[in-house]
């Protein structure tokens, strides 16, 4: 779910069509960096959607492939035909899968607290 899940699919596409970044970016029209940050998980940040179109599109996936991978949905076959996208419903998913984005961070800041309490008390 979300960028790790883009960068193993992206990862995993070229390695399967043979293709290199340059490639990939020539064909997908983005620059060989915004290829490198997305496959090797480098830097996370808000992409354009066409970004992930075109990315999907240039790897013979469905046109929402990638897009859907990031929201941790289930990517629709290739053969599918796109669909027209709610774009309240497309806000909604995005803040959604952020909202889970900083409940994961917050329980990880909980746990390490509890565990420095904890280690306090001790001495």
């Amino acid at each position: 779910m979300g960028w790790p899940a883009v960068a193993r699919c992206i990862d995993q596409r070229l390695t399967e069509l043979g293709l290199s970044q340059r490639e990939l970016a020539k064909r997908a029209q983005v620059s060989q960096a915004i290829i490198r940050e997305l496959q090797y998980n480098t830097v996370q940040r808000n992409r354009g959607p066409r970004t992930l179109t075109a990315l999907s599109t240039a790897l013979h996936l469905h046109p929402d492939h990638l897009s859907q991978l990031l929201l941790g949905n289930t990517p629709p076959p290739p053969d599918t035909e796109p669909e027209e996208q709610d774009p309240v419903a497309a806000r909604l998913a995005a803040m959604e899968q952020r909202m889970t984005d900083m409940a994961a961070t917050l329980d990880r800041f909980r746990v390490d607290l509890a565990m420095i309490l904890h280690n306090t008390r001790r001495d």
